[in-house]
């Protein structure tokens, strides 16, 4: 069975009275984290896309890349999506439930987010209002100022792409220290690391893309120092 059955299957009630509030709530005392990580980038994406007005074409795409649907799972997807997208409950209330479903792992909810910027940005612009957005559903998730700063740092070309940033160190870190942090990200976002730890196979491929990102901002520091 794979995963978009099985949100089929999770969203079965749905249309017969149930609230999305009330299928995340269902799915806490069901965890599956593969889909509940996989309904919760549709459920808060689909919120996101209404904050500037409109769904994009390449938003669209932004998610396909990160999550592989087949076609015979368009229909399951694009049904979640609308869902979200039609319900009237605010994304805080998704945000919250998200946020205690996953509250043992704040990884998850980091890389949830880093989702979320991917699609955000896909058109390389960040409206402000994509940015209250995420700014409010990164105090609902518990994500610490500097992470938000790292990931804004990924992907808005408006915001300055800091190297220590990325690294969440301050410019006056020793080399010392800047190669301890670079190595201690590297082994937390490893994909193998990760895929051990039962980490959603969709957040690891975020991780992956992640950690091409510290490589790179390491051998900044590195050049910039050594210049």
């Amino acid at each position: 069975m794979s995963i978009w059955t099985r949100i089929a299957d999770t969203f079965a009630g749905f249309g017969t009275g149930e609230s999305m509030d009330s299928v995340f709530e269902r799915m806490r005392a069901r965890p599956e984290r593969s889909v509940a990580f996989t309904i919760a980038v549709i459920a808060l994406g689909a919120k996101m896309a209404k904050a500037d007005g409109q769904v994009k074409p390449v938003e669209v795409a932004a998610f396909r890349e990160v999550f592989h649907i087949p076609p015979e799972e368009e229909k399951n997807a694009a049904r979640v999506f609308n869902m979200a997208r039609t319900d009237v409950a605010g994304f805080e209330g998704y945000a919250m439930q998200i946020a205690a479903m996953f509250s043992r792992d704040k990884r998850v909810l980091e890389l949830l987010l880093d989702g979320l910027f991917h699609i955000a940005l896909a058109d390389g612009i960040l409206h402000p209002d994509e940015l209250r957005f995420l700014e409010r559903v990164k105090q609902i998730f518990g994500v610490s100022d500097r992470a938000f700063r790292s990931l804004r740092a990924l992907y808005d070309p408006d915001s300055p792409a800091d190297p220590y940033d990325v690294l969440r160190l301050e410019p006056d870190a020793t080399d010392q220290e800047v190669r301890d942090r670079w190595r201690a990200l590297v082994r937390l976002n490893h994909p193998d690391r990760m895929i051990a730890q039962g980490v959603p196979k969709e957040a690891v491929r975020l991780a992956t893309a992640r950690l091409a990102a510290i490589n790179d901002a390491y051998e900044e520091i590195r050049e910039m120092r050594a210049a």
